[in-house]
């Protein structure tokens, strides 16, 4: 983001936060590079003016299936980023402003974002993806119609209609159950074919990136032509998504260890940001191995908070576990595998329900549980973390996030510190992850 013009730098002098206001605002250059500062005056509902830096651009919207770039400006308060901006949309002159819950007759924006604004978990970014979602919702803007005898709001009506598809009646503001699986190899395939057989989709699309070693799977998907599948090799296709489950490698069997964690972060890096920019509201769901370690390389590529970005995780063995506990031991006890995916992982079990205050027994401090679960583990240590086997456990989790069921995983995310330790937290999954912020990935229990 240039800031170097002498108007710039004279109005960003005057801010009471300098150095954290240029901060954020390389922050939102990175994600939204459309986004241009330019300094002005601005005036208050009590008549007073200001000069104040302003950030003007488009933010892409997707409806009904078309993109559109709705046009907008944010004035920036000198007290930024610890006072939230002034919203507005600047509509063209074959626009018209369609004044609703989050936008007034005006263009001044009130988002939920902006009322509660609390720096440094409140961002600009965070408010602009806010912003797409509810555009994508319930569209703000409209075109002025060639007849001035017609309302403006006619050529929007369909927004207000229900939509009739094959699954059934929708409202107008159910976002559509689009996933989009990056990846066509083994574990590629193996998800979506288990997405297909276990979730709602409207579309599936499934992206066979050049870059990556797992390739192949998709060409067959091609050939047969599935249904609600679309297969594409070009990422703008998964635009919209709901859910992006990353399935990729770049793995050679020339390569050490870490040279292959290189060469897989490296791939990240190129095709994560792209992801996050064109689905700004999904959730990014990571099986690309090793798991903890490229979700933590997706959440720092995505611009995502920890909440959007999940891993696989341990999932699969803690379906295990449960399995071979209730159904084989006639246990009727929740048991989880949390942790690291390796050996070090850790069996959790409980007589306690989710929300309960009381501690889960985690197995090495248990002689009454210690026993059960080593014999347990036993069982299912050597059924192995086939392709697709971890496909039916994406998607597992992906249903839960597009059905909302509000249902408990066990998956890599962002693990909170407290008191010099990581401990785990519940995480539930639906339509939003809630989850508790850190600076370590783990996998715990969801």
């Amino acid at each position: 983001m240039d800031l170097s013009s002498d108007q710039i730098k004279r109005i960003l002098s005057k801010y009471k936060f300098h150095d954290v206001a240029i901060e954020e605002l390389q922050k939102i250059h990175r994600i939204y590079p459309g986004i241009k500062p330019s300094p002005g005056t601005y005036t208050f509902s009590d008549g007073t003016q200001k000069d104040l830096l302003k950030l003007s651009g488009n933010i892409p919207v997707r409806y009904e299936g078309h993109s559109y770039n709705f046009p907008i400006q944010l004035w920036l308060i000198d007290s930024f980023p610890f006072t939230p901006p002034i919203c507005y949309l600047k509509p063209t002159k074959n626009m018209a402003i369609r004044e609703g819950k989050h936008v007034d007759a005006k263009g001044r924006l009130h988002l939920p974002a902006l009322h509660n604004w609390d720096h440094p978990k409140s961002s600009v970014v965070v408010l602009l993806n806010e912003m797409i979602a509810k555009f994508e919702e319930d569209p703000p803007l409209c075109s002025k119609p060639k007849d001035s005898d017609k309302d403006p709001h006619e050529l929007l009506a369909y927004v207000n209609k229900i939509q009739i598809n094959d699954g059934g009646v929708r409202n107008h503001d159910q976002q559509p159950h689009k996933v989009s699986v990056i990846g066509g190899g083994d574990l590629g395939m193996a998800s979506v074919m288990s997405i297909l057989a276990k979730c709602k989709v409207d579309k599936l699309v499934v992206i066979d990136i050049a870059e990556s070693s797992t390739k192949g799977g998709s060409t067959d998907l091609d050939i047969f032509s599935l249904p609600k599948v679309e297969v594409s090799r070009d990422l703008s296709a998964s635009a919209g998504s709901r859910v992006v489950v990353v399935t990729a490698n770049a793995w050679s069997s020339e390569q050490s260890y870490l040279g292959l964690v290189q060469t897989n972060a490296d791939l990240f890096r190129r095709i994560v940001p792209n992801l996050a920019r064109l689905s700004p509201t999904a959730v990014m769901l990571v099986a690309s191995q090793p798991v903890d370690i490229m979700t933590h390389v997706a959440w720092r590529q995505s611009g995502f908070p920890p909440t959007r970005v999940i891993g696989a995780g341990c999932n699969l063995d803690s379906e295990r576990l449960s399995h071979v506990l209730d159904i084989h031991l006639n246990t009727h006890k929740t048991a989880w595998v949390i942790g690291e995916l390796s050996n070090d992982k850790v069996a959790v079990m409980s007589n306690m329900a989710l929300g309960s205050n009381a501690q889960p027994e985690i197995a090495p401090g248990s002689n009454i549980t210690k026993p059960l679960l080593d014999r347990a583990f036993e069982m299912i240590k050597n059924q192995g973390q086939r392709s697709w086997s971890v496909g039916l456990s994406v998607a597992d989790i992906t249903n839960s996030v597009l059905e909302n069921t509000m249902k408990t995983h066990s998956v890599s995310t962002l693990a909170q510190v407290l008191y010099d330790m990581i401990t785990s937290f519940d995480v539930i999954c639906g339509k939003y992850l809630v989850t508790s912020g850190a600076s370590v990935f783990s996998t715990f229990r969801l």
